[in-house]
């Protein structure tokens, strides 16, 4: 039950948060890739956790997410998708929006 608590309060101390697969220098999968660029063309400040780096968040996540891929994108304490939802709602125009008002909500 520790890793959810740890989870949970990564998700409530991060407006922005992405789950990814190695860092937003150095990925380590083409989506996790393709999700810190739309984060970086977002012009966002976010925050990372490298699933590689802690197996026991990549075992857990997925089951309370109820989302089973990474990477993972949550905004304000909700799970927005991950890079397939993301580059959408960036295309679209959402998503910025959307990160802007959780950034400018923390500060």
């Amino acid at each position: 039950m520790e890793i959810i608590e740890t989870i949970k309060d990564q998700i409530a101390k991060n407006p922005v948060l992405l789950y990814m697969k190695g860092s937003p220098n150095a990925p380590q999968c083409g989506f996790s890739a393709r999700a810190a660029k739309i984060l970086v063309e977002c012009d966002a400040r976010f925050a990372y956790v490298d699933i590689l780096q802690n197996p026991d968040i990549r075992a857990a996540l997925p089951t309370y997410a109820n989302w089973p891929t990474f990477p993972q994108l949550w905004v304000d304490g909700e799970l927005v998708g991950g890079s397939d939802i993301m580059l959408e709602l960036f295309e679209k125009g959402e998503l910025q929006p959307l990160i802007k008002a959780a950034v400018e909500k923390s500060v």
